[in-house]
């Protein structure tokens, strides 16, 4: 069996497996898609000695007849079911020890994520500075977004007509009379 620091590689690898794409998840138990994707993120499946079907098959094997999880000692049991399998050449120890050893630090990786467009096209579409007509309304010079003033037509209660140049100068433009 691996030492205890290994074991809480080991723990820590596979609750970020756990909880990977479940919000709900509290690390505790690991589900059969889970599982797939540790063996695959972690190379475990190479495609030869260990498939797909393999993982699945293991998988079956370890949890209960009724669960479809399976718990940390069950997934310990699993490594050591696909040990011998992966590293023919080994002991069953030094086998146990290598496919520890691919598990311990890994992480969900996220190939296949799909990614922001940064296309001439969008950038164009999405260039604030080059709106024309009402839509420059909502934008200022940085092509943050205005917020309220940019959508509503604010009414402005001073008195004066929207584009009046002399506004505010009546007071001094009349004399006090007393």
């Amino acid at each position: 069996m691996a030492d205890s620091a290994d074991m809480e590689q080991l723990l820590a690898a596979f609750k970020k497996f756990a909880v990977r794409g479940d919000t709900k998840a509290m690390g505790k138990e690991l589900n059969g898609k889970n599982w797939a994707k540790l063996c695959k993120d972690c190379k475990i499946i190479d495609g030869k000695s260990v498939s797909v079907t393999d993982v699945d098959i293991v998988f079956s094997k370890v949890k209960q007849k009724t669960s479809r999880v399976i718990t940390f000692e069950e997934f310990h049991r699993a490594l050591q079911e696909l040990a011998p399998k992966r590293f023919k050449g080994q002991s069953k120890e030094e086998a146990l020890r290598s496919i520890v050893a691919l598990v311990e630090g890994g992480e969900p990786s996220n190939a296949g994520v799909t990614k922001v467009a940064k296309t001439a096209a969008v950038d164009r579409l999405t260039d604030a500075s080059r709106y024309t007509g009402s839509h420059k309304e909502r934008f200022d010079e940085s092509g943050k977004g205005k917020g309220r003033e940019g959508r509503e037509e604010l009414v402005d209660k001073t008195g004066y007509v929207g584009a009046y140049k002399n506004a505010g100068t009546y007071d001094s433009k009349t004399p006090d009379e007393k």
